[in-house]
């Protein structure tokens, strides 16, 4: 049972303080404040998690993993178990937050100590803006082909050398500038605009998706579905390993917003409709989005004569201007909503936390959108091998902050928070270290992300090469175990005060 050792004014779940606290400026801004009213519902939860699957790159890597060589049966055994993972460490990760009504940076507050805490949401911000910018390429490469499909007199203006700036065409400038403006439009409304956008962009994709896979029923039969997009060259043992790695990529493509979950999960008005809203956004949903997308992808065989992974080149093969429009369309919002709250809202917390005063919530969302078109991940994206050691290296940071997150709240402090202790600089704060930090916290993880890199950065040695897959398990593995050794059984054990009368506020 969560104790909340300083409950929030106007907290339906907990008896109102006797006053308000008083919070330093230096560590609070309206929106790092703990929330005052908490109206996220289980539906609101599970069009969050319809927003992250449903996306171009959602669908791609879906479809990759019915061609890795295994029957249909094994990919949907791995991708039950990769996203059931996901939803239980997502469960646990939602916790703090939901009840203390703080974001992820702030509840790190807790680990890391109230400065140190900028270390895992500076680590964690620095990859969502790499990643809000390949996003917003992806989605804009999108809209060029639909763009050259309804105007072909623009198709030289896609071409690199003849018109091109910073390794990018003018036509791609003009369409990821628009998609940047268009995200940054929907961010800067606030939350509550988010919230109603991300409540569109799931069903949304459901619908359009399920026309087009009825478009191409119709084309080709019922009998030319086929689950299987690749020949099955993993039988028995053999298929284990690949099942396995399987697993490994789900977690690992959900490890960022599962990291951050707190960002929203403190909306949640309970505890009980952020874990129903989750079972409906992982397990079930996507289950039926792969079922979805490797029916429509088989279809397109047939009917095309070649399998396309692409929704959107799927969309583009359609005699239909109005249904390359839409379909075109759905997708570019779908991933827009998966940028926004997978890349965007993480960072503007993280940035904002740095120097609350300073920078706003928004200000810190700006930060992160200009980063991610100084990095030019056009550039980042042409170059497979980049994006191979991106991924594994995300992971690998990821994972160990991951780690001593759980590790802290459920086993060193038993799940007791001080909020008003989140925002103090008093030296008798519960979080306050005189280095600024939590040595604990720091050494996890840099233990866990230096071990969990190395088979990263040596891959062409012996079995290097496949541990890498596995990076943010060995990180999440050596950090919550690092951690919770050095914050329990050495020089570095972490004091967990018991609470005074007061700040039980029972």
């Amino acid at each position: 049972m969560t104790e909340v050792l300083t409950p929030r004014t106007g907290d339906a779940t907990l008896p109102p303080s006797p006053e308000a606290p008083t919070y330093d400026p230096r560590l609070t801004n309206d929106d790092l404040a703990p929330l005052e009213k908490q109206r996220w519902g289980s539906y609101n939860i599970f069009a969050f998690w319809m927003s992250d699957v449903h996306s171009v790159g959602g669908y791609v890597t879906a479809g990759s993993l019915f061609a890795l060589g295994l029957a249909s049966w094994q990919v949907l055994v791995a991708l039950l178990a990769g996203i059931t993972i996901v939803y239980f460490f997502c469960n646990l990760v939602a916790k703090p937050s939901q009840i203390t009504g703080v974001p992820y940076p702030v509840i790190c507050r807790s680990v890391f100590g109230v400065l140190g805490a900028n270390i895992p949401a500076i680590i964690r911000g620095l990859i969502a803006v790499a990643w809000y910018g390949i996003q917003t390429f992806l989605a804009s490469a999108a809209l060029d082909i639909v763009l050259i499909k309804l105007f072909p007199a623009l198709a030289p203006y896609a071409v690199v050398e003849d018109y091109g700036f910073a390794g990018l065409s003018a036509l791609g400038w003009a369409s990821f500038l628009t998609l940047w403006v268009l995200q940054a439009c929907v961010f800067w409304r606030g939350m509550e605009s988010i919230r109603r956008f991300i409540d569109f962009c799931g069903p949304a994709v459901y619908v359009v998706m399920f026309v087009l896979c009825g478009y191409l029923i119709s084309q080709a039969g019922w009998s030319a579905i086929d689950l299987s997009l690749g020949a099955v060259t993993h039988t028995g043992w053999s298929s284990v390993p690949v099942m396995l790695g399987a697993i490994a990529l789900v977690v690992s493509y959900f490890s960022g917003p599962m990291l951050n979950f707190g960002d929203f999960s403190r909306y949640g008005k309970s505890y009980a409709a952020v874990k129903k809203g989750n079972f409906l956004g992982l397990p079930v949903n996507f289950l039926v989005f792969s079922l979805l997308v490797v029916i429509t992808a088989s279809l397109t065989l047939p009917v095309y004569g070649e399998l396309i992974t692409d929704p959107v080149e799927t969309v583009a093969r359609i005699d239909s201007t109005f249904a390359i429009v839409l379909g075109a369309l759905t997708f570019t919002v779908a991933t827009i909503g998966i940028n926004i709250v997978a890349n965007f809202i993480s960072p503007a917390f993280d940035f904002s936390n740095v120097s609350p005063q300073k920078i706003s919530w928004r200000a810190g969302g700006m930060i992160a959108a200009v980063g991610s078109v100084l990095i030019t991940p056009w550039n980042l994206y042409n170059n497979p091998d980049v994006i191979h050691y991106t991924l594994e290296t995300l992971g690998a940071f990821i994972g160990p902050l991951f780690g001593i997150l759980i590790a802290d709240y459920y086993l060193v402090r038993k799940q007791k928070v001080i909020v008003a202790d989140l925002f103090t600089m008093s030296d008798k704060g519960a979080y306050f270290y005189s280095k600024g930090y939590n040595p604990a916290a720091v050494i996890a993880t840099v233990v866990g992300a230096a071990v969990a890199m190395t088979p990263v950065l040596f891959n062409s040695a012996p079995g290097m090469y496949t541990a890498a897959q596995y990076s943010w398990f060995i990180g999440c593995g050596l950090g919550f175990a690092t951690y919770y050794l050095l914050a329990t059984r050495t020089r570095f054990a972490v004091p967990v005060p018991a609470p005074t009368a007061q700040e039980a506020g029972r």
